[in-house]
């Protein structure tokens, strides 16, 4: 799957966080409501714009971020 035609930035928008296309949903929003418990279904009946597709590009857009190497800062470190 091709994330970018899902996932998208622009800092006009969430200051530039990466964002599902169409919406205002970050991809930091929706991992951290999953760290919390969500699942992908009560993503999708909360979020009506919110589709499966998008929820795997958001999957395959932090595999290629963490493949690569790309952390704000290394892990362990307090903010």
């Amino acid at each position: 799957m091709d994330w970018r035609k899902y996932i998208v930035s622009n800092p006009k928008v969430l200051s530039g966080k990466p964002t599902v296309k169409g919406t205002r949903l970050s991809v930091e929003f929706i991992l951290g409501l999953m760290a919390k418990g969500w699942t992908e279904q009560t993503l999708l009946e909360n979020y009506e714009r919110l589709k499966p597709t998008h929820i795997k590009a958001i999957y395959g857009f932090m595999s290629e971020n963490i493949a690569s190497g790309r952390f704000a800062r290394p892990l362990g470190e307090a903010k």
